[in-house]
């Protein structure tokens, strides 16, 4: 790649720094998409809740938004991994593992989120099969299953309440001592959801399809699907090299614009919301090519 110079770079190139890239390519922006193809669903068999792909594997959809995208001559991809971004005069560099470097005036992270598993066997080769994270992703295909929520305290409760609509068959897992209020348990004995503050050991399953969990204290309990709420880093270290702001929840903090506070630079995607779909990422996306393409308007007017 000769030019190490653009108008925009994007860095991650799923749905949403693919959706941006689309919008930016239409403007005839000078346009380069950073992706390491590494995205936080790519164990997921199925992605749903998304109109004209529902059902449709994630690496089909992305694949499909990509050759999309490629019909734009003015964007360009790049295989690899950001390792640092700086701010520069009149714009930033962006430098890779590979020891690469390229400049642009302007900068949109849709780099995504890592997703941080627990310390319990079998979780991880479940995520995103059977242990899922989001019941509009895939809450429609478990229902009325025998289902479980591993997770505590406040989250635990509103999570409760959102499965309960999908099966009465439902049981909160607290992995430890419930950190739950007493009208809040009340409430869930109420409606009839099972409450075990049991440890768990380990998850046994058969290809990612959870079979059931096995406790420390050698009980055990079978289920057909396990929603979990589990922390997640930043793919990037934005905080420290950019200087963006994060939230409470370690979200990349973003106005209605998709604007960070660093000027010039923008974030949409899985990095900026917890409402985590391909629907939702499309759309920042789409949104946040079309501010940076009106800011790069306004300037060179």
């Amino acid at each position: 790649m000769e030019n190490k110079k653009f108008d925009v770079i994007i860095i991650g190139g799923s749905y949403s720094g693919l959706s941006a890239g689309m919008s930016l390519g239409r403007s005839l922006r000078n346009v380069l998409i950073i992706d390491n193809g590494k995205p936080c669903n790519r164990q997921t068999p199925h992605s749903h809740n998304f109109v004209t792909h529902d059902g449709k594997t994630p690496g089909e959809i992305a694949n499909l938004a990509k050759k999309d995208v490629e019909k734009y001559n003015t964007v360009r991809f790049y295989n690899g991994t950001v390792i640092k971004t700086v701010k520069i005069t009149g714009g930033f560099r962006i430098e890779t593992s590979s020891g690469e470097k390229f400049h642009a005036k302007k900068l949109i992270l849709a780099s995504g989120v890592k997703d941080v598993m627990p310390d319990i066997p079998g979780f991880a080769e479940c995520w995103g099969i059977s242990v899922i994270h989001c019941p509009y992703c895939h809450g429609y295909e478990v229902k009325n299953e025998i289902t479980g929520i591993l997770s505590n305290g406040e989250m635990a409760y509103e999570f409760s309440k959102l499965i309960f609509n999908l099966t009465k068959n439902l049981t909160l897992f607290t992995n430890g001592k419930a950190v739950l209020t007493n009208e809040q348990t009340e409430k869930l004995k109420q409606n009839k959801i099972m409450l075990n503050e049991d440890e768990i050991e380990e998850i046994k399953h058969e290809n990612g399809s959870i079979q059931k969990i096995i406790f420390k204290n050698g009980k055990e309990v079978s289920l057909q699907a396990l929603y979990a709420k589990i922390p997640f880093e930043q793919n990037l270290n934005v905080s420290d090299d950019l200087g963006c702001e994060l939230t409470e929840q370690g979200f990349i903090k973003v106005d209605m614009m998709q604007k960070t506070n660093v000027p010039g630079v923008f974030a949409c995607g899985d990095n900026v919301t917890m409402m985590r779909s391909v629907a939702n990422a499309v759309a920042q996306g789409n949104f946040a090519g079309a501010v940076v393409n009106k800011e790069l308007a306004d300037e060179e007017f």
